[in-house]
């Protein structure tokens, strides 16, 4: 998954909004970014999962995942079938532009995230949603179609005012409020002094964008940039820098190859199964991540309680055994060593975005380790426009993972009902025993049920590799100075809107 240059459903209010690009104002903290927001509207999907230094949610997740409340006041009261959860909110907290939070402006952003004209992609996250009103003032109450599980983690979304964010202005009530967004260059936030939570130390943010990862690295080293995220090899050269701290922050999110079911060759069961088999996911981890990651063999990490072991596999190849999958199905090594089949060819295409190091070094890796069965993989690095067009019949190097709920992600990853919905499903995966597992562990309110349900759905993507899951990662920061208050959690895929600078309101930087 990847955020994008300024959709253009805000491009239009923030021109107008927006100064000319210049560089960093100097009483600034200056994040490097590897990649612009497609909007600032948490009712759109931004920062959905908390994190957010704009907004808050009902609720918000502590560094060990465990949720505490933000503008509730206390943790929910849920009715005992379930079906029924009731928030009180926080007395005095006030949005960025001074008006009061009410029970009102909770109902109307999630209304907003549910009507079908706001066209929201995070609508599925909300399926059991029933109902929301206000009872007074301060109590909200979500009625729900069946008790879901996951409700209350949802629930980190962001709250606007009436519903509705401005996006030459967005509102919200969290430690710091908009100044400015210049497309492609940066996004600048100042401190809101009056947070119910303690005005933040550090008065002024900027949110620089930087695709490339050298970019970053060499920004980052001349001061013009604070802190980053950098990929494991490019974050070494800082390791023993004095006045530079490396943080390696364990996460959920993975890198892999998403195959196109629209595509002759991906579309064969036994070149992906091959495709498997072939890769060294331990030599990427030991060289492309130097050590800082995992193999990966599905969708949920062995570092999650929800993970089931029997879905594993070798982390170094076996080239006989894909070779062999390949002969039995009928895909015959050519003079050439490329193999085909009716006429077709064995190859495809894998893009990877131009200016992610990363992904373009596992790129090539799974092209050379492929080539070694008879699979010609072509990498084909490219800007994110050029890439969302073809996916659907071109392999992609791909990223997502949460380490929350496993219904996060899976649901619109893998159900058939989010075929080709942008970067959800984007290679058409449809297996009707999937989308009823995942239907009933999304449904259950039993926990052994929802274990047995997702354990399944872990069994039959690893069965049909809709994927190649290849590495975990570890995410690397990299941040200069010193600084008081950095408290690592374990991050999920998204990680600019939260992550490590999730607190950044309560870090204080040394004199």
């Amino acid at each position: 998954m990847r955020t994008r240059a300024a959709a253009l459903i805000v491009a239009a209010g923030l021109a107008a909004a927006c100064q000319a690009p210049t560089g960093p104002a100097e009483d600034a903290f200056v994040i490097g970014l590897s990649s612009e927001f497609e909007n600032l509207s948490p009712v759109l999907g931004f920062a959905a999962d908390g994190g957010a230094l704009m907004f808050d949610g009902l609720m918000r997740r502590k560094p060990d995942l465990t949720l505490e409340p933000s503008l509730a006041d206390a943790a929910p009261v849920t009715a005992p079938d379930g079906k029924t959860v009731t928030f009180t909110l926080r007395e005095g907290v006030t949005f960025h532009d001074g008006r009061a939070l009410s029970a009102e402006d909770v109902v109307a952003t999630y209304r907003s995230v549910l009507d079908p004209k706001t066209n929201s992609p995070i609508s599925g996250d909300f399926a059991a949603v029933e109902s929301v009103a206000a009872k007074d003032r301060r109590t909200v109450e979500f009625r729900l179609k069946y008790p879901y599980a996951p409700f209350v983690q949802r629930t980190t979304l962001g709250i606007v005012p009436g519903g509705v964010t401005d996006p030459a202005k967005p509102v919200g009530t969290g430690p710091y409020s908009f100044v400015s967004w210049t497309p492609g260059d940066k996004i600048t936030l100042k401190s809101n002094d009056s947070y119910f939570g303690g005005a933040p130390s550090i008065k002024r943010v900027v949110l620089a964008f930087a695709e490339d990862d050298n970019v970053r690295a060499t920004r980052l080293e001349a001061g013009e940039f604070d802190a980053t995220v950098l990929p494991p090899k490019a974050a070494k050269r800082f390791e023993n820098q004095q006045g530079t701290t490396v943080h390696r922050v364990d996460s959920a999110d993975y890198r892999g190859v998403m195959f196109p079911f629209k595509n002759p060759v991906t579309a064969d069961a036994s070149v992906r199964k091959a495709f498997g088999l072939a890769v060294d996911r331990q030599a990427m981890v030991d060289t492309i991540l130097a050590g800082a990651g995992k193999p990966a063999f599905g969708p949920i990490s062995p570092d999650v309680a929800w993970h089931d072991p029997a879905v594993t596999g070798s982390p170094r190849p076996d080239q006989a055994a894909a070779a062999a999958l390949l002969d039995g199905a009928g895909w015959k090594q050519g003079d050439d060593g490329v193999r085909a089949k009716d006429g077709v060819r064995a190859a495809f295409t894998l893009m990877y975005p131009a200016g992610d190091s990363l992904r373009k070094e596992l790129a090539l890796a799974a092209a050379s380790d492929a080539k070694k069965i008879g699979l010609e993989v072509k990498p084909e690095g490219l800007d994110w426009d050029a890439i969302e067009p073809r996916m659907a019949k071109d392999a992609l190097i791909m990223g997502y993972g949460s380490p929350y709920d496993p219904d996060y992600v899976n649901y619109e990853l893998y159900h058939s009902a989010y075929a080709g919905k942008g970067f959800f499903n984007p290679g058409h995966y449809d297996n009707p025993e999937v989308d009823a597992a995942l239907e009933r562990g999304r449904a259950s309110g039993d926990e052994a049920e929802r274990k047995q349900a997702y354990s399944r759905f872990q069994q039959l993507v690893h069965d049909d590799q809709p994927w190649t899951h290849l590495v975990f990662l570890k995410h690397v920061y990299v941040i200069r100075g010193q600084v008081e208050g950095v408290r690592p959690g374990v991050d999920a895929h998204e990680h600019a809107t939260g992550g490590l600078f999730r607190d950044l309101h309560t870090w204080k930087l040394a004199a």
